[in-house]
């Protein structure tokens, strides 16, 4: 009997204690008696002061719902803000000043120096005798091997076979064990233009060594975020096998353009728009996007686009000259911590 009525009002305590902090901040409700009658009390405001912080609330529930109202209130103030700007320039009309420029990590980034002009003269001669030069001269047509580390898991082995759909004529192999040394000779002999090697980590794709045959250059490159087809959500249908378009955003400087030239040459250079298919390489923060689209024509003036997968980042870590030499290659660049700020 004791227990029940201890239980009965602890559970009124509980009651009052969560109507208490249901209310908000600072507010009072309760009944005031006037006459015999009760009359609802209108809920009060308390006035914090300037120096005060949602921080020094100690109720994790309630510093949250404090949090939560700041933060309507701030989109408010803004939402009221730009309204009114903009009611300001209608009114000024012509006379309105420009718009101001935000502020972002790019436009706010140090000039490179290595930078070039894509109209130079000596970078049009460096185009010409470099290792791609035939390639973009029609002399040779690009042909892909993909291949992986020493027993590939599941997703290592999806990835390849979904580049291998992204990649015009490409091969998927796999290792058994090979060396690169020995992979490499066999590569040439049979007329392959790309040696690609996928490797893994913990059953995910963490690497990828991307060699040019004969003659180099090899890149190694980081890879994260990497998202199969059946991971991205509103994905279109699997991608035919017309050639699609390659764009290449940001790659401005010395060894982008070199990078950028790795890329292109991957892909043959007549692009069949039938199939409406366009590969993405965007540089951005030396962090290089890949992203695989379709066109989709809406009517003669909106176009839009669809996702096909795989989406992955790269993050270049060496640029070595020739083809791939772990012990006696020379490169041209190596990642280093303390050179973080070089950009492409």
């Amino acid at each position: 009997m004791l227990n029940s009525k201890y239980n009965q009002t602890k559970i009124k305590i509980i009651k009052k204690n969560v109507m208490s902090f249901l209310v908000g901040d600072g507010e009072k409700v309760g009944l005031e008696t006037e006459g015999g009658d009760a009359k609802k009390m209108k809920p009060e405001t308390a006035t914090f002061p300037p120096t005060f912080s949602v921080s020094e609330i100690k109720n994790k529930q309630r510093r949250h719902l404090m949090f939560m109202k700041f933060k309507q209130e701030r989109r408010k103030q803004k939402m009221q803000l730009r309204k009114k700007r903009q009611k300001e320039r209608e009114a000024l009309g012509d006379k309105a000043p420009p718009k101001e420029v935000p502020k972002t990590i790019e436009n706010q980034r140090v000039y490179d120096e290595t930078t070039v002009d894509p109209e130079d003269e000596e970078v049009a001669f460096d185009e010409g005798t470099d290792e791609f030069s035939a390639y973009f001269q029609g002399l040779t047509n690009p042909k892909v091997l993909i291949t992986t580390s020493d027993r590939p898991r599941g997703k290592t082995v999806k990835f390849c076979e979904q580049l291998a759909t992204v990649i015009p004529n490409a091969h998927v192999y796999y290792r058994r064990g090979l060396a690169l040394k020995r992979i490499i000779p066999q590569c040439i002999s049979r007329n392959f233009t790309y040696l690609m090697v996928v490797n893994e980590d913990r059953h995910v794709p963490n690497g990828l060594v991307l060699c040019h045959l004969p003659d180099g250059p090899t890149a190694h490159f980081k890879v994260s975020s990497v998202r199969l087809r059946k991971e991205i959500k509103r994905r279109g249908k699997d991608p035919t096998e017309h050639y699609p378009e390659v764009i290449l955003n940001n790659f401005t400087t010395r060894l982008g353009h070199t990078i950028g030239r790795l890329f292109a040459a991957l892909f043959p250079q007549d692009p069949q728009f039938v199939g409406r298919q366009v590969a993405t390489f965007h540089n951005q923060r030396d962090f290089i996007f890949f992203r695989f689209h379709r066109y989709i024509f809406k009517n003669e003036k909106k176009v839009g686009i669809q996702e096909l997968g795989p989406r992955f980042t790269l993050k270049l870590r060496s640029l070595q000259k020739g083809t791939f030499d772990s012990k006696f290659g020379e490169y041209e660049w190596v990642l280093k911590v303390s050179l973080s700020n070089l950009t492409f």
